[in-house]
């Protein structure tokens, strides 16, 4: 299709500007977007926006704007094939994509888009959990390799941890903010009793100790899902199969656990993803159900966000199953069914403010 000239923009783009004045703006129902708790209860989380593709991202030209407009042509993007964790460094949103085998970075400050993982000394198979630390490295769960494989938070590859004869399954980690402890969670399987987590030196690669082994008693795990540190300094386990969640020190000490299996709000179906959040409120997505529920530290249910649907849209899941809560409070929920991430804002974000915000001076960085 041949492009417009500039003449032919700025002559067509008078016309529509003329025509948008004489016609006034377009009439019709403007759709509500979803909020956390619906009205009249006091708002706590408004659902913002939602990554699909590189078109969310990236931004386009007025000129690019324009000329589709008028060819009627759809903007299109690059999309996911299939999501499995997200983890977020000052705007930066990591996904890492089972499928394509990868890890997408989405930034949405600088408006800019790149793969991570695809080419080098750090390719990867199949990456599934995903953290950061506080200098945005990056560290992806191999679950195919059965490594973990360290970036740096352009995408430029750095090392490799832990040796495959470690895992059975590895499938969640997650970082010290510092970056000088990881903890790598390995699911196990049926015919495996290795169902724990692995603490490694992240200067020295040493395995430093194991948490946890299989079993239903207090502090030990049946296909152990995914883990987070929270600001308290404990490591948050999903231990999937016993339905609950598991709270340890750092050292591996068990402390508390909360949660079973059921139907009913604040109990757990298919428990998969989470974060703790700034105030020690921990956040679990629960696939069977379709949303993520919010507990406070003692296990008792705040809020739950999302519903189970068929049909995508606005905080509507099939098949959530990462989870990551930003340096602002906005929580990000990947699903794999509708290969999006839906982000969410806190009542106490002002909208428009924090990390989320393009910035055109980081555009040529």
């Amino acid at each position: 299709m041949p492009r417009l000239n500039a003449s032919a923009l700025t002559l067509i783009s008078g016309i529509l500007l003329l025509s948008a004045c004489a016609s006034g703006p377009p009439t019709g129902e403007v759709m509500e977007l979803p909020v956390f708790p619906p009205a009249p209860e006091e708002a706590r989380f408004y659902y913002e926006r939602s990554l699909i593709s590189t078109a969310d991202v990236e931004i386009e030209s007025g000129e690019a704007r324009l000329e589709r407009m008028l060819t009627g042509v759809t903007r299109t993007g690059i999309g996911m094939s299939k999501p499995f964790a997200v983890s977020v460094h000052q705007g930066r949103v990591f996904v890492s994509d089972t499928v394509q085998r990868m890890v997408w970075a989405f930034d949405v400050r600088a408006g800019k888009f790149f793969e991570i993982g695809v080419d080098g000394g750090g390719v990867l198979a199949k990456p599934m959990g995903l953290d950061v630390d506080l200098n945005g490295n990056l560290f992806v769960c191999d679950n195919s390799l059965k490594q973990v494989l360290v970036y740096d938070r352009d995408g430029n590859y750095k090392r490799r941890l832990g040796d495959p004869d470690m895992f059975d399954r590895p499938a969640g980690l997650t970082v010290s903010p510092d970056g000088t402890r990881l903890f790598v969670v390995d699911t196990g399987g049926v015919a495996s009793q290795r169902h724990r987590v692995l603490v490694f030196d992240v200067s020295s690669g040493e395995l430093l100790y194991t948490i946890a082994k299989r079993g239903q008693a207090e502090g030990e795990l049946n296909l152990p899902r995914d883990a987070t540190i929270g600001d308290d300094g404990n490591l948050y386990v999903v231990d999937g199969g016993n339905f609950r969640v598991q709270v340890f020190s750092a050292k591996g000490d068990y402390l508390r656990s909360f949660g079973k299996i059921g139907r009913q709000s604040g109990q757990f179906s298919r428990p998969k993803g989470i974060g703790v959040d700034k105030d020690g409120n921990v956040y679990v997505v629960d696939t069977a159900f379709g949303n993520f529920q919010i507990f406070n530290a003692q296990g008792q249910l705040l809020l739950a966000v999302g519903s189970r649907n068929s049909t995508a849209g606005p905080a509507r899941f099939m098949l959530p199953a990462g989870l990551a809560i930003d340096e602002d409070g906005r929580v990000y929920v990947v699903d794999q069914y509708f290969r999006k991430v839906d982000i969410f804002r806190p009542a106490s974000l002002p909208e428009g403010q924090g990390w989320l915000v393009y910035d055109p001076s980081l555009k040529s960085e």
